[in-house]
C-alpha cells in the first residue's frame, strides 16, 4: 500500500519531536499545548499525565486538532481522542522509546495515559483532505 502523503510529510510525521494539540475547555475556549507524539497507521499517539488539563478537556469533549510546528508547510489533522488507561500497546511504547531516547510513555504507571487519535480529516499544504 502506498502512503497517501508526499515523502516530506511522511518524514516529518516520523521525525518531528512535537505536535501542537488543541483541545476544547468546558467554556468552549481552546487549550493548545506542544506534546510528544508517535504517528502510525493513521493514528496519533500522545502520552500525558492523567491529571492534566488536556485530559479533563477530553473527558468532556474528545474532539482535537493537531498541527506540526512548521507554518510554511502545514500538516494539520482533526480527530476524536480515545483515552487509553492501563496497558498500552507494546508497539507504541517501543516507538516512543526509540523516538525519545528510551523514554517510557507509561511511567509512572497509573499516573499516565495514552491518547489515541485516529485521523478524521487532514489539512496538508493548505488543502483539506
Amino acid at each position: 500500500m502506498t502512503s497517501p502523503f508526499p515523502p516530506d510529510v511522511e518524514t516529518r510525521l516520523a521525525d518531528e519531536r512535537n505536535v501542537w494539540l488543541c483541545t476544547v475547555r468546558r467554556d468552549g475556549s481552546p487549550h493548545v499545548t506542544p506534546v510528544w507524539f508517535v504517528y502510525a497507521d493513521g493514528t496519533w499517539w500522545i502520552g500525558c499525565d492523567a491529571r492534566s488539563v488536556k485530559v479533563r478537556n477530553l473527558e468532556a469533549d474528545p474532539r482535537v486538532s493537531l498541527a506540526l510546528e512548521d507554518g510554511t508547510a502545514p500538516v494539520v489533522a482533526e480527530g476524536v481522542a480515545h483515552l487509553r488507561r492501563g496497558e498500552f500497546p507494546t508497539t507504541v511504547v517501543e516507538a516512543f522509546a526509540r523516538k525519545y531516547e528510551g523514554w517510557d510513555v507509561g511511567e509512572p504507571e497509573g499516573e499516565r495515559l495514552l491518547l489515541e487519535v485516529p485521523v478524521r480529516r487532514w489539512l496538508l499544504a493548505g488543502t483539506a483532505q
